[in-house]
């Protein structure tokens, strides 16, 4: 049983105060027998076994999470873990059961509880009171060290600040400390790099971005917006139209924003991607496509310049890849600039779920100095100085304090 009741939560900060600091674990009270909901991001990909039972594929994000599960431990609490898995869409779904994650933290971890698939029900992603009620029944404190949904307004991230004494778990201080660095004060050269293939999730953070960096290096499927903007032809590329007049204010502004020079191209009705027989033919161009064709990947000539921008970089910032490394005949780009990054002496950061799988899979992350668990988060971190998960944690902080 809990050792003590559920608050009625206070509301959050009607008179536009700033929020006070992120409370650490440090700043819990006397963790000895009392019960610790923790809110980890064990989204994990999962695969069938030798049996056919699914099991965990990849267990970089459970591992990610011991350091605030052991601490709370040895200090003597009771854990319990909550966390997503994939998108059920507020229903069960077997192949979406945290089973195989709980087998696997079993074996990492001993000593913590870890409850279905939050997204199960749909009070989750809808931030439902009840919901938030139901999960913090039973619990004393509460830790957030789940940085990858800290941009979610769900109610496993921003509810249980308003019932419990809160705190950001060891991954989830250390996101913001570097991130925060970044933005605040970050050693010069200070040089950004931006691929991935949707615009419009990453807009607003390259608009801050490169108001504060010597320079914006663009690849990816986001770069066509720009070359678009340009003049150049774009063939079947990537191009978000809604977002063109904000790329020509960003080219227009003075501020160094780098685009591709060439492109390695798929002509017309070629396939890539995971999982799908590649075919069709495979063209280098220079920044102007024919039609029908689909620039997947930049070229050497722009690999190289990227790698030439970044080389004396004091602090480099690297979110989404420079192409669609998933398929070899795409994957130059975005190993080359990876090569480039790992090798620079200065601080480097790499961030977003595409960008982390490009650069383990080439078996570079040991060689980044900070490996992100959440690009989302990242980017919105950056552009708005601030989470709504972070934001509840100050905030039950300042209330209690």
């Amino acid at each position: 049983m809990s050792t003590s009741s559920i608050e009625e939560p206070t509301s959050g900060s009607p008179d536009g105060r700033a929020p006070g600091r992120l409370p650490l674990l440090e700043d819990l009270p006397e963790l000895a027998g009392r019960s610790v909901l923790v809110r980890a991001d064990l989204n994990v990909p999962l695969e069938p076994g030798p049996n056919g039972e699914l099991e965990v594929a990849d267990d970089f994000r459970i591992i990610a999470a011991l350091p605030t599960l052991q601490w709370l431990l040895e200090q003597g609490a009771r854990v319990t873990v909550c966390s997503h898995l994939g998108r059920p869409h507020g229903r069960p779904d077997d192949r979406l059961r945290m089973d195989p994650v709980r087998r696997r933290l079993a074996q990492l971890v001993e000593g913590v509880e870890l409850i279905e698939n939050l997204r199960f029900d749909p009070g989750e992603e809808a931030n439902d009171p009840e919901f938030v009620r139901r999960l913090v029944e039973g619990h004393d404190l509460f830790v957030n060290d789940a940085f990858g949904v800290a941009h979610r307004e769900h109610a496993s991230v921003v509810g249980p600040p308003t019932y419990l004494p809160s705190a950001a778990g060891r991954l989830l201080a250390r996101e913001v400390e570097v991130l925060e660095g970044l933005v605040q004060g970050p050693e010069r050269p200070f040089y950004a790099i931006v691929g991935g293939a949707k615009l419009s999730d990453k807009l607003g953070a390259l608009q801050v971005l490169a108001s504060k960096v010597e320079a914006t290096l663009v690849g990816g499927g986001l770069s066509f917006s720009l070359l678009a903007v340009l003049g150049h032809h774009i063939g079947a590329s990537l191009v978000d139209h809604e977002k063109l007049d904000a790329c020509r204010a960003m080219l227009d502004s003075g501020r160094r924003v780098v685009v591709p020079t060439d492109i390695v191209g798929l002509s017309p009705g070629g396939t890539f991607g995971r999982g799908i027989k590649p075919t069709g033919e495979v063209r280098l161009f220079a920044r102007d496509l024919p039609e029908g064709w689909t620039g997947l990947d930049i070229g050497p000539e722009t690999a190289g310049r990227f790698a030439d921008e970044v080389r004396g970089g004091a602090t480099i910032l690297w979110n989404g890849p420079m192409g669609a490394f998933e398929d070899t005949r795409f994957a130059t780009g975005t190993r080359r600039v990876a090569d480039a990054v790992a090798a620079s002496l200065g601080f480097t950061v790499v961030g977003g779920g595409d960008t982390v799988e490009a650069v383990r899979s080439f078996g570079l992350a040991e060689r980044f100095d900070h490996v992100s668990s959440g690009g989302g988060a990242m980017l919105e971190l950056i552009e708005r100085g601030d989470l709504p998960g972070l934001f509840a944690l100050r905030e039950s902080f300042r209330r209690r304090s």
